[in-house]
């Protein structure tokens, strides 16, 4: 049985959302990050780099959304890139610029804009232009077309409506003006019965919503440093 470590957070929702569209038998597995639970000794004897979504499959133990995704396209031979073709390539490229460009500016554009003190307007200002510039070539890819690589739906799709859902917490409510080819995406996967299962799975679990001193300690353990300086 998949053991799939999950949190209601971009990253695993895509991990999500491939499980339920493969039709793989998996068990969920709660990580609440604002309780520290990413921190447990045995949470980090499977990903110790602390962080959600992590994955068992019997002996196979991944971390990082992305080497999940590859890992379940390659054992179910579903919505993944297998060979060398001019496709293959056009898709694990735009996998991998979602995986090292839209979703740390965009993590970063949050934490700056979001919760991090002031003075904060050089950082909020650097990642905030940087996640829109991202966010417009995946805008630009997407114009005239249905799914991000050829015609077919697939892994990067499920990469980008993972983040896609985040774009008005980023940018703002207005936001979609701006990006009405990624809108379009993001409405026609959440029209799916897997999407629909995803956005479900957050109510199956009671997690810890606020935000106050005891999440933050961790969630950005990083500021022991100042509290020592």
């Amino acid at each position: 049985m998949i053991k799939f470590y999950y949190h209601p957070s971009p990253n695993p929702a895509k991990v999500a959302l491939f499980l339920e569209e493969a039709g793989l038998d998996y068990q969920t597995m709660p990580v609440d990050t604002r309780k520290g639970e990413q921190h447990h000794e045995d949470y980090l004897a499977i990903n110790p780099n602390a962080k959600t979504p992590a994955l068992t499959d019997g002996d196979a133990v991944l971390f990082d959304s992305t080497a999940i995704l590859l890992y379940l396209a390659r054992k179910s031979g579903k919505f993944g890139f297998e060979g060398t073709s001019a496709t293959d390539a056009e898709g694990l490229s735009w996998l991998m610029f979602i995986a090292t460009g839209i979703g740390p500016y965009c993590g970063q554009a949050v934490h700056f804009k979001h919760f991090a003190p002031e003075p904060k307007d050089y950082a909020v200002n650097r990642y905030s232009v940087e996640a829109e510039r991202h966010w417009l070539l995946i805008e630009e890819k997407l114009r005239g077309k249905t799914f991000m690589i050829g015609d077919s739906y697939s892994i990067v799709d499920m990469s980008v409506w993972g983040w896609a859902r985040a774009i008005p917490f980023i940018f703002g409510d207005n936001a979609w003006d701006q990006f009405p080819n990624v809108k379009r995406l993001l409405d026609t996967i959440n029209g799916r019965p897997a999407a629909e299962k995803v956005n479900a799975l957050a109510k199956q679990f009671t997690f810890k919503q606020e935000m106050d001193e005891d999440a933050r300690a961790h969630m950005f353990p990083q500021n022991k440093r100042l509290l020592k300086s």
